[in-house]
C-alpha cells in the first residue's frame, strides 16, 4: 500500500465526541475533518459499527478516514450504544434500535456547523449492514452509501443459516459478540463511570447464540432489517463490494440486479477484507474509488463516476488446493449490467456418474439411469474451511479428495477448451431420503489432470426447505422430491485438460451443523441436472485493463507489539475411539496502541468435536479473552460459549466471567435447552 501524508486538505482530528441520542444515552464518535470546515462547511461520511474505535479498529480507522478527511470530508467513526466509549448495552445484532440511533447520529451530524447538510454511510461487514438498513429508512440526509461484504437477506444468506441449515459460525460470531458486548470502556476517557458502565453491560449480557437458535424458521426476527423484503426502499446510490472468498459473495449481484438506484458493483478474490487491504490479492486503490464516489454523490462533482460498467469482478484462474492465497492469479472483467448479457446458463444433464455435455442425451425417459445412493460419514467437511475466510489463520478449503470419498462424484470429461462461469451454478435434482430430515451439500471443484481437487464454491439445502428457504416441511421417507440447490456466486477459470467436478454428501461438519440422524440420499440422475453460469466474451471484445489504481492510504496508527500472535488450524482423528476434532486458534497476541498507552490482548478458540458417525455427538466450542491493560488498570472478560444437540434438542452451556487483575468480579453461567425444528 501506497502511504499518503500530503492530501488536497489539511485535517483535525477530534478523539472523543458524545452524541446524545433522544432517550438520553450518549454515543461516543471519533470525527476526522479538514481543519478548513470550521468555515467552509463539508458533506460527512459516517461508519457505524460495535468494534470500539480507541483501539481494536483504531488502526484501520487511521487508514482509510484521514485519507478520505484529507478529500474534504468530515468523517465520523460512531460505537454502536454499549461498546467502546458509547454508554447503553448491546444484546443482539442489527436491532430497530440501532437503526433509531444511526437515523439519531445522522441528523446531528447534518445540524453541525462544520456539515453542508449532505451525509454518506459506509462500512464493511456490520457497518455496511448498518449503512444499507439505514438507507431503506430513508433518512433525510443520506444521499450515498458505500458498502462491503454484506447480505441483504438475513436468513438465507448470514452467518447464520444456508440453504435453511445451521451454520457453525451461528456459534463462532455470536461467541465473537458475547465477548465484544461485555468489553470495559477507557476510563482514560469516561472516568470513574468506567466500572458502572461495564457492570450494567455484564449484567445485561447474554449468549447471543441463544436468540438465534430461538428463529430456526424465516420469521419476524429475520424479515427484519432485510433489505430483500422490499428493494423499493432503498432510494440512494450504492456502491457495493465483496470478494469471492468472503461469505458474502452473492448479495452485490442481488443488488445490482434489484435496485432500480444509481449502483456499481465490485467482486474481487479476497476474503472479509475492505479492497484496499484485500487478501488474497491483489487489493486494489479502493479508496480512490470511494472519494470520487463521494465527491459525485455528496458534491455534486461531474466526474464520470457512474461511467463504463455496472460490474467489475476478478476473473479467477485455475490454482492448486490450498489454504491460503497470498495472490490469486486472473484479471478484471467488466460487465455492463446484472444479469449480464455475457452469461448464459447451460444446463449439464447428469448421467453415469458424469457432467454430461449439453448436447448429450437430456435427462428423462430415455435414459433412465441407475438410481444413486450415498450416506456420508461426518468426516466430510473437515477441510471445508470457514464459512467466511478472514484469511488468518489459513482458513480456505484444502484438496478435496478426501471429501470426494464420502460424496457422490460427477464430473465431466477434461475440458478441450477453456470454460468461464460468472453467478451462482445449481443443481437441480431429482431425489428420496430415508429420514424426515435430511441435508445435501453441493461443491463445485476444479479437477486438475494430476488428480488435485480445488473446491471453487458450494452450496448447502436443508431439503424440508426444498418448496421455501425458511419453511420446512419434514420429508416422506422415501417420497419422491425435487429440488434445487444453489451455490455461491463465483467468477473462476477452468483450463483445458482440467475436468469439473460435482460433488454430493449428506453431511458437511463442522462448517454446517448435521441432521438430528444420517440419512441415506438417493439421486435420480436421469432427471437430474447441473446448471452452469457460462461467461462468453462478446464477439471482438477486447479484454479491459485493470481499473484501479494502487491502493493508498493514510499512514496507520503506531502500535507496539508485547506479545506475538498465534494462528492454529488443526484437524485431529483418533483412530482408537473414532473421535475427530477441528481445532482453531486465533490469537492476536498482545499489542500496545502507542498514542493511548493502552495494552490490548485477544484470544479466540474454537473447537468441533464428533465421534464415528454419530450425529449426536457433535458439539461445537467458542471461547474468547479479552484482556485491557494500562499502568494499574488491569480488567479482562473470558467468554465461553458450548452448543451440543440431540436428535429433538439444542443444549447451549454459557459462562461470562470479568476479572479485575487477578480477581473475578462477575460470573454469571447460562444453560439453555432449545427444541430443533426441522434442523
Amino acid at each position: 500500500m501506497r502511504l499518503v501524508s500530503n492530501l488536497p486538505c489539511a485535517t483535525k482530528e477530534e478523539e472523543h465526541i458524545t452524541i446524545p441520542m433522544s432517550d438520553g444515552v450518549r454515543l461516543s464518535a471519533r470525527i476526522w475533518r479538514p481543519t478548513s470546515s470550521d468555515e467552509e462547511p463539508v458533506p460527512a461520511v459516517l461508519e457505524y459499527i460495535p468494534y470500539r474505535k480507541r483501539d481494536l479498529t483504531s488502526v484501520r480507522d487511521s487508514i482509510h478516514h484521514p485519507y478520505i478527511a484529507g478529500h474534504g470530508y468530515a468523517c465520523v467513526r460512531v460505537d454502536l450504544r454499549g461498546t467502546g466509549e458509547s454508554e447503553g448495552v448491546l444484546t443482539d445484532e442489527y436491532l430497530g434500535q440501532e437503526q433509531v440511533d444511526a437515523e439519531e447520529i445522522l441528523a446531528w451530524l447534518a445540524e453541525q456547523p462544520w456539515c453542508d447538510g449532505a451525509t454518506g454511510m459506509m462500512g464493511i461487514s456490520w457497518g455496511a449492514f448498518a449503512a444499507l438498513q439505514v438507507a431503506a429508512r430513508r433518512p433525510p440526509s443520506l444521499r450515498a452509501i458505500v458498502i462491503a461484504s454484506f447480505t441483504d437477506d438475513r436468513y438465507a444468506d448470514d452467518m447464520h443459516y444456508m440453504g435453511g441449515a445451521l451454520l457453525s459460525d451461528n456459534l463462532a460470531e455470536a461467541g465473537t459478540m458475547f465477548a465484544y458486548a461485555t468489553c470495559p470502556p477507557d476510563p482514560a476517557v469516561v472516568g470513574e463511570r468506567w466500572r458502572g458502565m461495564w457492570h450494567e453491560r455484564l449484567e445485561n449480557a447474554r449468549p447471543w447464540v441463544v436468540e438465534w437458535l430461538r428463529h430456526q424458521r424465516r420469521d419476524d426476527y429475520w424479515r427484519h432489517a432485510s433489505v430483500c423484503e422490499d428493494y423499493q426502499a432503498v432510494r440512494c446510490p450504492v456502491l457495493a463490494s465483496s470478494g469471492w472468498a468472503d461469505g458474502y459473495s452473492n448479495a452485490v449481484t442481488r443488488l445490482l440486479g434489484n435496485l432500480d438506484v444509481p449502483r456499481k458493483g465490485l467482486i474481487g478474490p479476497w476474503s472479509h477484507k475492505y479492497p484496499h487491504l484485500g487478501e488474497p490479492g491483489p487489493a486494489i486503490g479502493y479508496l480512490q474509488e470511494v472519494v470520487r464516489w463521494w465527491d459525485h454523490w455528496l458534491k455534486g462533482v461531474d466526474n464520470g463516476v457512474m461511467d463504463g460498467p455496472m460490474l467489475w469482478t476478478w476473473m479467477q484462474d485455475s490454482v492448486p488446493p490450498s489454504t491460503a492465497y497470498e495472490e490469486r492469479p486472473g484479471r478484471w472483467i467488466a460487465e455492463p449490467r446484472w444479469p449480464s448479457p455475457n452469461v448464459e446458463p447451460v444446463v449439464h444433464p447428469l448421467t453415469g456418474y458424469r457432467i454430461a455435455d449439453p448436447g448429450d442425451t437430456p435427462p428423462g425417459k430415455d435414459a433412465p439411469g441407475e438410481p444413486l445412493t450415498v450416506q456420508s460419514p461426518l468426516s466430510v467437511g473437515q477441510f471445508a474451511g470457514k464459512w467466511a475466510s478472514y484469511n488468518a489463520p489459513p482458513d480456505l478449503p484444502y484438496d478435496q479428495r478426501e471429501e470426494d470419498g464420502g460424496s457422490l462424484v460427477f464430473q465431466t470429461d477434461p475440458l478441450t477448451e477453456r470454460v468461464e462461469i460468472l453467478g451462482s451454478p445449481s443443481v437441480e435434482l431429482e431425489l428420496s431420503v430415508s429420514e424426515p430430515v435430511a441435508m445435501v451439500a453441493a461443491r463445485l471443484s476444479d479437477v486438475a489432470p494430476d488428480g488435485r481437487a480445488t473446491r471453487v464454491t458450494y452450496g448447502l439445502l436443508n431439503i424440508a426447505h426444498r418448496e421455501t428457504i425458511g419453511d420446512p416441511e419434514p420429508l416422506e421417507p422415501g417420497r419422491r422430491y425435487r429440488a434445487r440447490v444453489r451455490l455461491n456466486g463465483v467468477a473462476q477459470a477452468f483450463p483445458p485438460g482440467h475436468r469439473i467436478r460435482l460433488s454430493l454428501s449428506t453431511s458437511y461438519w463442522p462448517l454446517a451443523w448435521p441432521p438430528p440422524r444420517p440419512a441415506l440420499l438417493t439421486v435420480y440422475e436421469s432427471d437430474s441436472a447441473l446448471t452452469l453460469p457460462l461467461r462468453r466474451e462478446a464477439a471482438g471484445e477486447e479484454r479491459p485493463p485493470c481499473p484501479f489504481g494502487e491502493p493508498e492510504g493514510t499512514p496507520p496508527a503506531a502500535t507496539t507489539r508485547i506479545t506475538p500472535h498465534e494462528e492454529r488450524w488443526d484437524v485431529k482423528r483418533d483412530l482408537v475411539g473414532y473421535g475427530s476434532e477441528l481445532e482453531i486458534v486465533k490469537d492476536a497476541g498482545t499489542l500496545r496502541f502507542d498514542d493511548i498507552g493502552l495494552d490490548v490482548g485477544r484470544r479466540a478458540y474454537e473447537r468441533y468435536t464428533a465421534v464415528a458417525d454419530d450425529f449426536t455427538s457433535v458439539g461445537g466450542e467458542s471461547t474468547w479473552t479479552m484482556r485491557f491493560h494500562r499502568d494499574d488498570w488491569d480488567v479482562r472478560v473470558v467468554t465461553s460459549t458450548v452448543l451440543r444437540s440431540s436428535e429433538t434438542e439444542f443444549f447451549v452451556d454459557a459462562t461470562l466471567d470479568g476479572y479485575e487483575g487477578d480477581r473475578r468480579v462477575f460470573s454469571r453461567t447460562w444453560n439453555e435447552t432449545l427444541p430443533r425444528d426441522c434442523l
